[in-house]
């Protein structure tokens, strides 16, 4: 426990290290707040007019399709309507009719709406008596929130293995490597601690991260523990690895590089594209964040079967990532 504590401490010093900590505590705490944000007023037309310019059944009906502002001068109205921030609409008496302003920075949709107003308004009339059936609008992002709640956690749980891969790296450019092979520690010993570094921190972030997004419950929080414990203990096995083969610094950043972009590319791409083809299917379950990523969003879904199959998927790369580690870590020694 004791060394345990140092390698933690050692580790609390290092701030990339820190910084892959706390990141995907903050994308989690940013994603839970824009969850809560309601951006449906970003859409929403609003008009500005001049006062005792417009008849009020004109402006009764603009306040049909959004807020009316009323302005005191032409160029409070000008003001207005240029205001960067803004995509308000002029409006102002032409005739019978009306015309519109805008400054020209708008979005499309705000042109084209002052583009066809003033038509709009000559035919009120007639469009009137046409029956309008308002769609809701949808949500573009709304399919993509879960998904990014997956990656950020699946982020989190393999953060693991950068703690593990910098630490060791770290020790071999300081000579801390050295001495540790003349301690009296067991090889065991000196792998067990390795792994739980890297297993604590990606567990704790998982964990932390999980609560900010989600207010689990009964079976779904105990898989998603589940998820969190096997995913974790893959990633430190796999930056054990890394760090076992890493010749320096900037090799070992690249490793790492690599492997994370796997990580986060072929779950997200599977995703997207929606893979089908069994065979296809069975080589993105190579790279272990594919089961992690899937079982996240099962227990989103409410589905607690392909949860458990991800898990037991999770728990074959833990073994093969263990001995693959043992193998390596033999192969070394003789070669040192």
């Amino acid at each position: 426990m004791e060394a345990l504590r140092y390698q933690l401490k050692s580790v609390g010093h290092d701030k990339f290290c820190l910084m892959t900590f706390l990141l995907p505590i903050v994308i989690a705490a940013v994603l839970n707040l824009a969850g809560s944000l309601d951006l449906s007023s970003l859409g929403e037309l609003h008009f500005g007019v001049l006062e005792n310019d417009l008849p009020v059944q004109a402006i009764t009906w603009l306040e049909r399709y959004g807020p009316v502002m009323a302005c005191t001068s032409p160029k409070e109205l000008i003001d207005a309507v240029n205001e960067p921030s803004t995509n308000l609409i002029g409006v102002t008496a032409e005739g019978n009719g009306i015309k519109t302003m805008v400054s020209g920075d708008e979005i499309d949709i705000f042109l084209q709406t002052a583009d066809i107003l003033p038509g709009l308004y000559e035919q009120r009339n007639q469009a009137a008596q046409i029956k309008v059936q308002v769609l809701e609008h949808p949500n573009i992002l709304a399919g993509y929130q879960d998904m990014f709640i997956a990656v950020t956690l699946m982020v989190a749980m393999f953060m693991g293995c950068t703690f593990n891969a910098m630490n060791i790296i770290s020790e071999k450019e300081d000579g801390i490597a050295y001495i540790n092979e003349i301690l009296p520690m067991t090889y065991g010993q000196y792998m067990m601690q390795k792994i739980s570094v890297g297993f604590i921190c990606g567990s704790l972030s998982s964990i932390i991260a999980a609560c900010i997004c989600f207010r689990l419950s009964g079976q779904i929080a105990a898989l998603m523990l589940v998820l969190i414990i096997f995913s974790s203990f893959v990633a430190a096995l796999i930056g054990l690895l890394l760090g076992r083969i890493s010749d320096g610094l900037m090799v070992g950043v690249i490793y790492i590089k690599i492997v994370m972009l796997v990580f986060m590319a072929v779950p997200i791409i599977s995703f997207l594209v929606g893979i089908s083809n069994p065979f296809l299917s069975a080589i993105c379950y190579l790279v272990p964040s594919q089961a992690a990523f899937e079982g996240i969003m099962g227990l989103l879904a409410g589905n607690l079967t392909i949860a458990v199959k991800d898990v037991f998927i999770l728990l074959a790369h833990s073994l093969i990532c263990f001995c693959l580690y043992l193998s390596v870590s033999k192969w070394k020694g003789k070669n040192l």
